[in-house]
């Protein structure tokens, strides 16, 4: 009986036999990206991962041949082989610039943020976290990441066994919590003590991100204090004090840093000796990035009274003190702005005054722009307010590097430089030696500046060093005056307002004021007063200020002077100027045509004779009434009474003679005038009351000026007459106010008001309209229990009454001024 052979069976008729394929063009292989097959899948994924690995321009040719698209889809692959796969090359893909846009625009975060599940592989973790990290430089991503819920997970991983996703992990972090929201979220989420054991890492690169990561993050208070809780600020310390970690003490620095902003953690620090340990690293360390983010720190951190309080019992300012000895340029720029802030405590300036301006002081003569301004920046704040040390600035020859410094090339240090001049000026052997350095020469380039706050400086400095003489008229001769004009018209309110006191102090003298109001000073701050927003305290006294050193323009202006403004020689009258006409000066108004016009009244009392006048330092211009008075009763009276009367001079002020001698066109004397001057002196100024001195002034001009006048005759009093005919004579416009003979209100006011001026008596010159003018004084009454009663007003009458003295404010004294 035959064997029965067994039959073998054939395979089914629909599988396909198993087939290698070997693609070499990527292409081919995102084409399999569409198999249903899962082995093809993975293995496709695999082989396009070796393939992006090799390059970015292979990253660049599979995005083109839209092989992103296939792997977004894969992400959510049922198999985990495939989706693990298609994550690698997502991973390796993103990070070029083109494949994180499209990423973006596929919104793949929601499906990698799900790759971080607890259940998913390593390698998932691994790439999904790199793709997240490289994506999370883009601020859109990172809120889709916050809105995804995609920082708890990220901040599980960093319990992860494997260290690439820790460090995936870890940077995706860093890079969120640039944004302050973020911030919040993750110390919500006890990000704290994952990161402070990630600084116990073997990897070197795990532990700075952890670093960097603490540096960002505590800057927030709250993250501080959870940072103190969780013995943070121990573990930072004792990253410092080991030598075999030295590449992350610089890091530990700024975190640190950070935490020396917070009084509550600084006195933490403190109480458990950790700021002691701090001072003690940082001044034996010599690393110039430690030294220089150590100075930062401080910097940022006083600016808290209370943190400087505690900085200076742990004598920080010796610290400070030492890095300006260093060879960095950046360490000494830090420390000068740390002593900046820290002279804000009055303790620390006294030490750092004492011990450092020294130091500074040589630092003036570095090369490097930046160190000037920081050293010249604190020498500013250290002599802010403190004598002691403006007076250890002087002596350590500090006042020519400063001046220097007002050619340095940065604003800071011009505007700063001028600052510590201003300090210095307070004490005068100091400002003597300023101006002996030409002070005011070397402010004109920064009035000039275009930077507002050398401007503000600039002019501020003028107000302090132009209240002497000498530096007025260096100004005035350097041309420094046009500049700080200039100034009037910023834009900058304090720029403004320093301007206008400058202005208002070089107003004090004539020739000064005079050039000012040439300059357009007037006009200028007549506008500033007129505005609310623009004017200031100072924009009105300067004005009033220019006009009271240039009383012709005054009263031509403002049609009245007061009893303090004394009438000079070279005063004129011009008339009302009308409002934004230009005031024309004397030798303007000498090379003019005759006219019809109404003539200039002019007041010279000073003899033309070629004799050397000898001027006397102690010779100025009256400033009150009382000195006026007593200078005219006990000198000049006595005086011109024991001089013959052809050789009596009446001695004006060095400003007059100045002003006068080196004009090119010299005014005629007026000898009538000095005649005048003589009679009252012999006759008026020995009157023992005021009223009788009035009285007999007003009559006694009265006379000259043609005496008394009918009211009803007023109209056939023919001055205008004779003031042409004088004007025929001089073939002048302008007239000494001695050649009148028959004068009208204005002519009699004026001459009350000049003769007044020379023997003391107080009065006040009113322009009125329809050619009239009048004089008010204050006469002390008694009554008749002889008790003093306040003063009353009173007009002089020298037309229809000459010295009658109307009250101020009645009827008759209204009629008189034609009210």
């Amino acid at each position: 009986m035959g064997k029965k052979v067994k039959k073998e069976q054939s395979p089914p008729k629909d599988v396909f036999d198993p087939l290698l394929i070997e693609s070499k063009t990527p292409a081919t292989v995102v084409l399999m990206l569409s198999s249903p097959e899962n082995e093809v899948l993975a293995k496709a994924c695999d082989a396009l991962y070796k393939f992006a690995s090799k390059g970015d321009e292979n990253k660049v040719t599979l995005l083109g041949l839209g092989a992103l698209e296939h792997l977004y889809k894969l992400l959510s692959h049922e198999d985990p082989l495939v989706r693990r796969n298609a994550v690698m090359v997502l991973g390796i893909m993103a990070s070029n610039h083109d494949v994180k846009k499209l990423l973006r625009e596929l919104d793949v975060t929601n499906l990698l943020i799900s790759q971080l599940a607890p259940e998913e592989d390593v390698v998932v973790h691994e790439f999904a976290t790199l793709c997240l990290a490289h994506m999370a430089v883009e601020y859109t991503t990172k809120v889709k990441i916050f809105e995804q819920g995609g920082l708890e997970p990220l901040i599980r991983l960093l319990g992860s066994p494997d260290p690439d996703v820790k460090k995936n992990s870890l940077e995706c972090i860093y890079l969120l919590v640039q944004d302050f929201q973020n911030r919040a979220a993750v110390r919500e989420l006890n990000v704290i003590p994952p990161l402070l054991g990630l600084l116990e890492s073997e990897y070197p690169s795990i532990q700075l991100l952890a670093l960097q990561t603490l540096e960002v993050i505590s800057k927030d208070r709250e993250t501080r204090i959870l940072l103190g809780e969780n013995k943070g600020l121990d573990c930072l310390l004792n990253i410092l004090e080991n030598n075999e970690l030295s590449d992350l003490h610089i890091e530990s620095l700024a975190v640190l840093g950070n935490c020396l902003e917070d009084v509550h953690t600084l006195q933490q620090i403190q109480l458990t000796g950790g700021l002691k340990k701090l001072l003690s690293f940082l001044e034996v360390s010599t690393v110039p990035d430690i030294q220089k983010n150590a100075a930062k720190a401080i910097t940022k951190a006083a600016y808290d009274s209370e943190i400087r309080k505690i900085f200076h019992w742990e004598e920080v300012e010796k610290f400070l003190l030492s890095l300006l000895d260093t060879n960095s340029d950046e360490v000494k720029v830090a420390a000068a702005q740390a002593i900046s802030v820290m002279s804000e405590n009055l303790d620390s300036k006294c030490v750092l005054g004492l011990q450092g301006i020294p130091q500074l002081v040589q630092l003036l003569s570095s090369d490097n722009e930046e160190v000037k301004e920081a050293v010249v920046t604190a020498l500013t704040n250290l002599t802010t307010a403190s004598p002691r040390n403006a007076s250890v600035v002087a002596e350590a020859e500090g006042i020519e590097p400063i001046m220097n410094t007002l050619n340095a090339q940065r604003d800071g240090a011009i505007s700063n430089a001028i600052a510590v001049l201003t300090n210095l000026s307070l004490q005068e052997p100091s400002r003597v030696r300023i101006q002996s350095h030409g002070i005011m020469s070397a402010l004109v380039g920064p009035l000039r500046s275009t930077n507002s706050q050398v401007q503000s400086k600039a002019a501020f400095a003028v107000a302090a060093f132009g209240c002497d003489a000498d530096a007025r008229t260096e100004l005035r001769n350097v041309g420094g005056l046009g500049p700080l004009v200039e100034l009037l018209h910023s834009k900058n309110e304090e720029v403004r307002r320093n301007a206008c006191w400058a202005v208002m102090v070089c107003g004090s003298d004539e020739l000064t004021a005079i050039e000012l109001c040439r300059l357009g000073a007037l006009d200028i701050l007549e506008e500033i007063n007129l505005s609310r927003k623009r004017k200031n305290k100072f924009s009105e006294v300067a004005l009033e200020k220019l006009l009271d050193n240039n009383l012709p323009q005054k009263y031509s202006r403002m049609g009245y002077l007061s009893s303090s403004n004394i009438i000079t020689n070279g005063f004129y009258d011009c008339g009302q100027i009308k409002h934004g006409g230009k005031f024309l000066s004397l030798e303007e108004l000498s090379k003019q045509e005759l006219t019809d016009r109404r003539a200039i009244i002019f007041i010279n009392a000073k003899p033309q004779e070629n004799v050397v006048v000898e001027k006397v330092q102690d010779v100025s211009p009256p400033v009150s009434r009382k000195g006026s008075r007593e200078k005219a009763r006990k000198g000049k009276g006595k005086k011109e009474e024991e001089k013959p009367k052809e050789v009596i001079q009446v001695i004006p002020t060095i400003q007059e003679e100045i002003n006068l001698e080196n004009s090119h066109w010299v005014p005629p004397p007026d000898f009538i005038l000095m005649d005048y001057i003589n009679d009252v002196s012999k006759t008026i100024l020995p009157l023992t009351t005021s009223r009788e001195q009035v009285v007999a002034l007003a009559q006694f001009v009265a006379d000259k000026m043609g005496g008394t006048v009918e009211r009803e005759q007023l109209h056939n009093f023919c001055w205008e007459l004779d003031m042409s005919a004088i004007e025929f004579e001089l073939k002048s416009n302008i007239v000494p106010i001695g050649k009148i003979k028959r004068g009208t209100f204005y002519h009699r006011a004026l001459l009350f008001k000049v003769l007044a001026d020379r023997i003391g008596i107080g009065c006040t010159l009113v322009r009125g309209k329809y050619n009239r003018a009048w004089n008010e004084v204050k006469l002390v009454e008694y009554s008749p229990k002889g008790l003093l009663l306040p003063p009353q007003e009173y007009v002089v009458e020298l037309m229809f009454e000459p010295g009658c003295l109307l009250k101020q404010g009645t009827a008759k004294a209204d009629q008189y001024k034609c009210i």
